[in-house]
């Protein structure tokens, strides 16, 4: 399994959750590569949680998922077990301790990551039961805003009305997780540079990818018009609600629901 791929896999879900810990098994800890999980318990993307309370009985080819009994102490010589109720011939199974280890990673922990690595503040505000926790100001040439994770469909950055994908910007490596921020200064300032990790890197294949997509949707009637013109709609007042509002609009304006949806994402109230 790649590095990326068990960020990939991470982040969708943690997106999938809306943010709230997820935990990861001793078991599939160990099928990680070394590197992946020496960064990310190291930098703190993923913290130990308390152990499981359940876990495959070894007893037999059947591998039945069985409560897990624990002494006082765990030094006791019986140690931790499962008791096995299923087949006549087998009765106490030892499990050893460090298979019940849990680790946990959550939207608050990758926002944590996040500040860390952009040397950003956090302000500690954030409302985990919306999916969204604020990362810190972000500071561009020509303007700045407060950089806010979102957990959705995917995990998104959102940024003075900018929306962008979190896999573009944290990327992980055998030097461990590290952040673009120029992937943040190309969509807040338009900025064109070349991104740090080099030509044919996967950030600059994903700069080159933007840019084609920018000049679709910067076309006169392309996305960016029809979601500056719903926000407009939004910001006159004459809804209530966000998703009656792209519900109402979404047709005449030619965008599907879930795109009107996104594009009022966070938009203030009128």
């Amino acid at each position: 399994m790649m590095l990326q791929a068990v960020l990939t896999e991470l982040l969708d879900r943690i997106a999938a959750s809306h943010g709230a810990p997820v935990l990861i098994g001793a078991d599939e800890l160990a099928d990680w590569p070394d590197e992946a999980v020496t960064a990310l318990q190291s930098q703190g993307v993923i913290t130990r949680a308390r152990p499981a309370v359940s876990a495959v009985c070894p007893g037999c080819e059947r591998e039945c998922v069985m409560p897990v009994y624990t002494p006082p102490s765990a030094a006791h010589a019986a140690g931790t077990f499962i008791v096995c109720d299923k087949r006549s011939d087998i009765n106490r199974v030892s499990v050893p301790l460090d298979r019940l280890e849990q680790w946990q990673v959550s939207g608050d922990s990758i926002a944590d990551s996040l500040a860390r690595l952009l040397g950003l503040h956090r302000s500690g505000a954030h409302t985990a039961s919306e999916g969204r926790w604020e990362v810190g100001m972000f500071n561009g040439s020509k303007q700045a805003g407060q950089l806010v994770l979102v957990a959705d469909d995917k995990l998104t950055l959102s940024i003075a009305g900018h929306f962008i994908p979190l896999a573009s910007v944290l990327t992980l490596d055998k030097g461990g997780l590290k952040a673009d921020k120029h992937v943040l200064l190309r969509e807040l300032d338009g900025d064109d540079r070349p991104p740090s990790a080099g030509m044919g890197s996967p950030a600059w294949r994903i700069q080159q990818a933007k840019a084609a997509a920018d000049a679709r949707h910067d076309r006169p009637g392309g996305s960016r018009d029809k979601q500056k013109r719903i926000r407009e709609i939004w910001a006159t007042g004459k809804y209530t609600s966000r998703d009656r509002c792209a519900e109402e609009e979404c047709a005449a304006l030619d965008m599907s629901y879930s795109a009107a949806r996104k594009a009022l994402r966070n938009t203030p109230d009128p």
